[in-house]
């Protein structure tokens, strides 16, 4: 087994400060999505799209109040959810019947991801654990610095990719659940509570740092094959000069888009470790990314439109700041997010104009993002609240006589092309061979 540690940049969180004990200590941390600012009001809008419930049923106890990433899974028709007490529930994902539950009494903070015949999951014990896709039986379990806050990841390379809140990366053994090695980078000594989760590409593992790092790992042995500063420090305090990363790598092709708190969105060349570019903006709620389009939840809620190409801002949607949104969802034309309040609101990717919006519970949030599945929506709400919806189109309101002024203003996004300001690389990109 290796087990290595590196030094890298250390940054600061925001806002509610608490105390989180780890294997190395006292570590603070501060929750990024308790901004005192009030949340704007739902205005009115008219649709031109729409949500239309398959099954919605309560089958879990959801989060319990607690900022955790636990999030549906579907593979093979299925759908595996848990909560933070140590449900578990794999359902059919056609009609939602429950297939199998079990009350393991772990308690679960990341997970499940999913891979042939197991599910694995991370604990606030920081524990990483293997379940039976077949009945959830427990199959083994490895302990590990401190909480798993992002969802472990099961790789073709049978492994399994976990990371911890303190800012260890483990390499573990898929089928005996043996430690294989782990890289640890110091954590700063104030963070935002979050991490984002590893990524396999062909060119190894993308992790983000809260230490506003973005490492690619040979997952053979952890050894990092390059390592880049997304965001530098600036600022007078320690808090104008958070940078942590907590939005999950998007990937397309060879390049990976990584955004950070109270930093930058950026573009990095996976085979080689070089930024791009760069645009500020801050980030930590997540992306969504396809061949044409970067769409960005930043850090007040406002939804934006980027060129992939250079970053450059294309609109942004400010009806829903400071309501607590999801990171994006991309199905069909549209962009879904979901809120606090435990709505989900369509967004047309083309101009970023708010078409539709429902409210799947009442109970509780929406932090998960939602997850677009073979054209359904699969939604799971921190109250235990798991639901499909199919989308559909409304009649367009131009077609049947409105004029776009009597639209609630709140509906339209700003085209903004200019907003992002570029962050001109005056440097060579910290690149650590």
């Amino acid at each position: 087994m290796n087990d290595r540690t590196f030094f890298g940049l250390g940054r600061l969180g925001t806002l509610l400060l608490a105390s989180l004990v780890s294997g190395c200590g006292i570590m603070p941390w501060i929750g990024a999505d308790r901004d005192p600012t009030p949340p704007t009001k739902l205005v009115q809008i008219v649709p031109s799209a729409s949500l239309t419930p398959i099954w919605s049923q309560r089958v879990t106890r959801g989060t319990q109040g607690r900022e955790l990433d636990l999030v549906p899974a579907v593979v093979a028709e299925r759908i595996y959810v848990a909560d933070a007490r140590g449900r578990l529930v794999a359902l059919d994902a056609g009609s939602g019947r429950v297939l199998w539950e079990r009350e393991t009494g772990l308690s679960f903070s990341g997970g499940p991801d999913v891979r042939g015949d197991r599910l694995v999951l991370g604990t606030s014990r920081g524990e990483v654990v293997a379940l039976s896709t077949g009945d959830g039986a427990e199959l083994w379990r490895t302990q590990v610095g401190s909480e798993v806050l992002s969802v472990p990841r099961l790789t073709d390379q049978d492994q399994v990719i976990a990371r911890t809140l303190e800012d260890s990366i483990y390499g573990i053994d898929a089928t005996s659940g043996e430690q294989q090695w782990r890289v640890h980078y110091p954590a700063p000594v104030l963070t935002l509570r979050g991490s984002s989760r590893p990524v396999e590409t062909p060119f190894g593992i993308l992790v983000g740092l809260s230490g506003g790092k973005l490492l690619n790992l040979d997952p053979e042995d952890g050894t990092p094959l390059w390592e880049v500063a997304i965001t530098r420090p600036s600022g007078r305090s320690e808090l104008a000069r958070i940078a942590d990363i907590d939005a999950d790598p998007v990937v397309i092709g060879t390049i990976a888009f990584v955004g950070s708190y109270n930093g930058d969105l950026a573009a990095v060349d996976i085979s080689s470790g070089s930024v791009l570019w760069r645009r500020e903006l801050s980030a930590h709620a997540g992306l969504a990314a396809n061949e044409t389009a970067l769409f960005v939840t930043d850090s007040t809620d406002q939804i934006w439109r980027a060129d992939p190409s250079d970053g450059a801002g294309r609109w942004r949607q400010e009806a829903l700041l400071y309501r607590r949104v999801t990171a994006p969802e991309l199905v069909g034309n549209l962009v879904v997010v979901g809120d606090f309040e435990g709505y989900l609101h369509l967004l047309s990717q083309a101009d970023g104009r708010l078409v539709g919006r429902t409210r799947l519970t009442s109970r509780g949030a929406i932090t998960a993002r939602p997850l677009s599945v073979g054209g359904r929506l699969i939604v799971y709400a921190d109250d235990g609240t798991l639901a499909a919806f199919s989308v559909g189109s409304a009649a367009d309101p131009t077609e049947r006589g409105d004029s776009p002024a009597s639209l609630d203003a709140g509906a339209a996004a700003t085209q903004a092309p200019d907003i992002m300001q570029d962050t001109a690389l005056t440097e060579p990109a910290e690149t650590t061979p």
